[in-house]
């Protein structure tokens, strides 16, 4: 197995216990799971970060990179990540779900400049 292959594995793997632990209760283990896979699928997408004949590999473990940093809360890192997933040539439908990613992160923070306030739950439904 190949390095990326071994570390998009690896992340996957600590995705799903990540998910376990959520569904357990345990809060604390799902996000340091989560910190984990993070890191792993960050370290996999910088491989191709640059590799544009990777497509759509690379703009899949971006789209991954990014997902996984919102649900840990790094969202200044996934913005990152999607602008380095959308400069290259991802197919239309990555492409729209990195944008969605864009959306999810700052759809709040514009309505909160613009003093429109809306319910965590409401704000969900309009991202998901």
């Amino acid at each position: 197995m190949t390095h990326l292959k071994h570390l998009h594995q690896t992340a996957m793997d600590l995705a799903e216990q990540a998910e376990l632990a959520r569904m357990q209760g345990k809060t604390a283990e799902s996000l340091q799971l989560l910190q984990q896979a993070f890191q792993q699928e960050s370290e996999a997408a910088a491989l191709l970060a640059w590799d544009f004949q990777a497509e759509p590999t690379r703009a899949v473990l971006h789209r991954s990179a990014a997902s996984l940093a919102i649900d840990c809360g790094a969202f200044q890192t996934a913005e990152k990540l999607i602008i380095t997933a959308l400069v290259g040539s991802p197919p239309v439908e990555i492409a729209e779900e990195l944008k969605d990613l864009c959306v999810k992160i700052n759809l709040q923070p514009y309505l909160a400049r613009r003093g429109v306030e809306l319910a965590a739950e409401q704000i969900q439904q309009l991202t998901t």
